[in-house]
C-alpha cells in the first residue's frame, strides 16, 4: 500500500470517515458536563472531555475491529473494513488502540483523581464491550455503560463526587443505548445469526420493533425525572417532547425490519442528543437571565 492508501485504511479502522459514533458517545457527556456544573462549565474540563471522547471512541473502534477480525469479512456491511480485508494487520489494530488510550489518559490525569479513577473502570468497560457478544445476550447494554460513562466522570470533574442523579442519567443513556444499537443490529441479524455474534436484535426477535420503543420510553421517561429533580426550565421539558416525536418517527423506518431503513432510524438518535443538549443549554441560560 502507498502511504496514502495505509492512512486511509487506517481512517477507517477507528472511524474517523464515520462520526455517528462520536455523535453518540458526545452528547451524554455534554448532557452532564451542563447538568453537572448548573450550566458554567469549565471549559479546560469541557475540551479534555471532547477530545476524550474523540480519542476513546476512536480506540473502541479499534478493539472491536480488531475483537471482530474474524467475524467482520462474513457480514455484509462489515466485510470491507481494514482488518478483514487484510489492510491493517491485528497487531497493529491493537498498537492503535494503545496509543489513543494513553493519549486519552494523558488528557485525563490533568483533572482530580476520582475522575482518574473513574477513567480507569470506562477504559475496562469499552475494551470488554467488543467480546461480549460472544457470550452475552445483550451487549447493547454493556455498550450503553461504555458510552455513558462520561457521565460520572463529567460530575466528578465539576464537583469531586457523582451525584446520586447522575448514575439515573447513566441508566437512562443505557436505555438510550440499547434502543439505538438494537436498530443497529436489526441491519445485520441475518449475517449475526449465521456467525453466532449475540444481540439485542437477535434476542429480542418479533418483539425487537416494541422493545426498541420501549426503551426509548424508559428513556426520556428517565430524563423527565431527572428535569423534576433539578427543576429544569421549560425548554428542557420541550426537548424532552421533540425527541419522543423522533423517536416516533423511528418507528416508522424500523416496522419492516428493513435494513436501510433501520440504519437511518439509528442515525436519526443523533438529533436526539442533539435536542436535548439544546433543552440542557437553553434551560440554564435562560434561567441564568430571568
Amino acid at each position: 500500500m502507498t502511504f496514502s492508501e495505509r492512512l486511509t485504511a487506517y481512517e477507517k479502522l477507528i472511524r474517523l470517515d464515520k462520526p455517528i459514533g462520536i455523535l453518540l458517545l458526545l452528547w451524554p457527556t455534554l448532557w452532564a458536563l451542563w447538568l453537572s456544573s448548573l450550566g458554567h462549565p469549565d471549559w479546560t474540563i469541557v475540551w479534555i472531555f471532547v477530545l476524550g471522547t474523540v480519542l476513546m471512541r476512536s480506540a473502541g473502534c479499534a478493539i472491536n475491529d480488531y475483537a471482530d477480525r474474524d467475524f467482520d469479512g462474513k457480514v455484509a456491511r462489515t466485510k470491507g473494513r481494514p482488518l478483514a480485508t487484510g489492510r491493517i494487520k491485528p497487531i497493529e489494530a491493537l498498537m492503535v488502540a494503545v496509543v489513543l488510550v494513553l493519549a486519552s489518559f494523558a488528557l485525563v490525569v490533568q483533572l482530580n483523581a476520582l475522575t482518574v479513577k473513574l477513567s480507569v473502570v470506562a477504559v475496562v468497560v469499552a475494551a470488554i464491550y467488543p467480546f461480549t457478544k460472544r457470550f452475552f445476550a445483550l451487549p447493547q447494554a454493556v455498550l450503553g455503560v461504555a458510552f455513558g460513562f462520561g457521565i460520572p466522570m463529567a460530575f466528578a470533574a465539576h464537583n469531586n463526587n457523582v451525584l446520586w442523579w447522575a448514575w439515573l442519567l447513566l441508566a437512562a443513556n443505557v436505555c438510550w443505548a440499547i434502543a439505538y444499537d438494537t436498530e443497529y443490529a436489526m441491519v445485520d441479524r441475518e449475517d449475526d445469526r449465521k456467525i453466532g455474534i449475540r444481540t439485542a436484535a437477535i434476542t429480542f426477535g418479533r418483539h425487537d420493533v416494541a422493545v426498541v420503543m420501549i426503551c426509548h420510553a424508559a428513556f426520556l421517561l428517565i430524563m423527565g425525572w431527572i428535569g423534576v429533580l433539578i427543576q429544569a426550565g421549560w425548554y428542557f421539558f420541550f426537548a424532552l417532547i421533540v425527541s419522543a416525536g423522533l423517536a416516533a418517527m423511528q418507528y416508522k423506518l424500523i416496522r419492516q425490519r428493513e435494513p436501510a431503513q433501520c440504519f437511518c432510524a439509528f442515525r436519526s438518535n443523533n438529533w436526539i442528543g442533539a435536542v436535548i443538549f439544546a433543552g440542557i443549554f437553553a434551560s440554564f441560560y435562560f434561567q441564568k437571565h430571568i
